[in-house]
């Protein structure tokens, strides 16, 4: 690869540094792509020796460094609103554009093959980074003010990404105390919020399953 376009890569990327999310940090204020994903490896790093399988840490981490690229150009979707038509079709275009100022084919696909890997939630070390990917969400939603927090996210935050952690008992407790942070910070607020969990889960998905608890939308929720 010839310096310049390396170079210019690293400068186009630096977006991410720039482009805020909808979640909040303790300090009040937004947080960027950026500081999400640097915790999302954090995570990765601490946790992938407590799951019952072995995953490839090398390779769960490129994934999760490269998984929000895309949103330099696509922008950053909030969960929350529900299943945004043909996101996974522009987010693969953005994905190529992007990787495309390398001009070397072979690390092109390499990085490709890493971001559709993580798309297709197929491989134990996308389910892994996949599920790193939300906790780190809830992680971040219970330390900001609440204040922060939506009407919807009293109620999505305590089903978000329950089903991405099927996969490892260990994550599903992890989950579950995550839960209980996010319950003691509603049941701290006077009067409590009301809201119906039917309704908070149709809005992410409105054609899920009513008998169950986790939800069906696998690409955005």
């Amino acid at each position: 690869m010839k310096l310049q376009n390396i170079l210019k890569f690293f400068h186009e990327v630096e977006a991410l540094k720039k482009l805020l999310r909808h979640s909040w940090l303790s300090s009040n204020r937004q947080e960027s792509v950026a500081e999400h994903t640097w915790r999302m490896t954090m995570m990765a790093l601490v946790l992938y020796d407590q799951l019952e399988h072995k995953v490839d840490l090398p390779k769960t981490l490129k994934m999760l460094v490269l998984h929000d690229l895309a949103e330099i150009y696509t922008g950053d979707h909030h969960a929350w609103k529900g299943k945004l038509a043909g996101k996974h079709q522009n987010e693969k275009s953005a994905i190529k554009k992007i990787l495309s100022i390398l001009k070397n084919r072979d690390k092109e696909k390499e990085l490709f093959d890493l971001w559709l890997e993580f798309e297709n939630n197929e491989t134990y070390e996308a389910q892994f980074a996949q599920a790193v990917d939300k906790l780190e969400v809830l992680i971040q939603h219970n330390e900001a003010d609440i204040s922060t927090w939506n009407k919807t996210e009293f109620g999505f935050n305590l089903v978000y990404g329950d089903d991405k952690v099927g996969f490892s008992e260990f994550l599903k407790k992890l989950r579950k105390l995550i839960k209980k942070e996010s319950e003691n910070k509603i049941s701290s607020l006077q009067p409590r919020p009301r809201f119906h969990r039917d309704d908070l889960l149709d809005s992410c998905d409105p054609d899920r399953d009513r008998t169950g608890d986790l939800l069906r939308d696998r690409e955005t929720c």
